[in-house]
């Protein structure tokens, strides 16, 4: 029996029991990682990090949700009420939605019944997922939108520009794990993984996109223009507070959690252990995999915490420009060769053969590429001394008077020295 047979005989008591864990085991992993980036961070920066609430500090997320439950709600006589409290609930919801399709363990028997800890599946289970994360976005822009102030509004359409952008690019670096699995349901991505090889290793390219963009995806530094403080004071939650500022907090670790959980399913086989260590899946009743599941998950949010502890903050315009001429394009050249590769092994072609395709197309590119920038290193002219360039620059207001004025003023002081020297000879 398949796991999607096998879910689809689950009572809706069980079910819901189901939905329940998901939610508690989120809930639970939002603090520990909390506590986990603070206590990692600080020994990157050779700090302390929190140590009093609780043993090793473990109780100083809890902490600080209570405490951001009992400060004053407030929200600012401009904004739109309505959406200024619907937007936090949006962004939150929809972060726990997409766990729904992902497995987190095999066949574990659950109050007496044999079952999988995954609430559905889909047969485009990872369509659901991006739709699902998509409409996330919406929390965020409606929370600039919505507080009446110039900083949210900016940090809201940062965000909503940010996550169309490397949304494409996260699509497209899935596309290949969809030809080469043959599927989009997340339990058959997995089932594919367990007979073969890691996706992670066949489709490195993908992979390696689907780890940028999901970055991106979450708003995390070195991506995360949509909060700069230095910018933006705090970005589209500038305004919130209490409750509300606690859910938006929540849907960025859950979001966090949610990207590498997929990433986890897509690329790194999901609950199964590591090569060599299949055995250990037959533990607990089949419940020791969820162990490995988010083993593999905690090794992506470390990621996180690496580039956060270790790269300064894009500009917005390189942000783009690296999203759309670089990820886009890369992940299109991709899906061309995996498809034509797919072509060539159903036609019989031995594996030196459709590896020897590989290569030529890459030689190819890189080729292309590199007489490209050299074309357009030598169509750059460098600027003479004290030229100013050739592209449009915004005019600031009282610039152009500034300028007169001072110009004149020096004249003045010009005039009067010469003067001033004709006298004394």
């Amino acid at each position: 029996m398949t796991t999607a047979q096998l879910l689809g005989t689950d009572p809706g008591w069980l079910v819901a029991v189901k939905a329940v864990l998901v939610f508690a085991i989120c809930v639970v992993a939002t603090l520990m990682s909390v506590w986990t980036e603070r206590r990692v961070l600080a020994k990157m920066q050779q700090r302390t990090g929190p140590n009093r609430v609780g043993p090793f500090g473990l109780l100083q997320s809890l902490s600080d949700g209570v405490k951001l439950a009992l400060k004053e709600d407030i929200i600012p006589a401009a904004a739109d009420k309505i959406i200024f409290i619907a937007a936090p609930i949006i962004a939150a919801a929809m972060c726990f939605m997409s766990f729904a399709v992902i497995p987190m363990t095999g066949v574990v028997t659950l109050l007496g019944h044999k079952t999988a800890m995954q609430l559905t599946d889909l047969p485009v289970g990872v369509l659901y997922i991006l739709a699902v994360t998509s409409i996330g976005v919406y929390g965020v822009v409606l929370a600039g939108w919505s507080s009446g102030s110039t900083y949210p509004l900016l940090g809201g359409l940062r965000s909503s520009a940010q996550v169309i952008s490397y949304e494409v690019a996260m699509g497209l670096s899935l596309v290949a794990v969809f030809i080469y699995a043959g599927s989009m349901s997340t339990s058959d991505i997995v089932d594919s993984q367990h007979q073969h090889i890691w996706n992670a290793i066949v489709l490195f390219p993908s992979f390696v996109i689907y780890v940028i963009s999901m970055v991106g995806e979450t708003n995390r530094a070195p991506f995360d223009l949509a909060e700069a403080e230095g910018e933006l004071v705090g970005g589209f939650h500038t305004e919130y507070s209490s409750l509300k500022f606690a859910l938006f907090f929540l849907a960025e670790y859950v979001n966090i959690i949610a990207v590498s959980a997929l990433a986890t399913t897509l690329f790194l086989g999901g609950y199964h252990a590591f090569p060599g260590l299949g055995f250990t899946e037959s533990w607990l009743g089949g419940w020791f995999t969820i162990v490995w599941f988010f083993l593999k998950v905690n090794l992506f949010f470390f990621i996180f915490m690496w580039l956060r502890a270790s790269l300064p903050r894009l500009r917005y315009d390189q942000f783009m420009k690296f999203g759309w001429k670089v990820l886009i394009p890369v992940s299109l050249i991709w899906i061309m060769i995996v498809a034509s590769l797919r072509v060539i092994q159903q036609n019989g072609a031995s594996r030196t053969v459709a590896l020897a395709f590989a290569l030529g197309i890459v030689v190819i590119v890189m080729a292309i590429s590199s007489l490209f920038e050299k074309s357009k290193k030598q169509s750059r002219k460098p600027l003479p001394a004290g030229a100013a360039p050739d592209f449009p620059l915004p005019q600031l207001p009282g610039v152009s008077s500034f300028n007169a004025s001072s110009n004149s003023h020096t004249s003045t002081q010009t005039a009067s020295v010469q003067t001033s020297g004709d006298i004394n000879e």
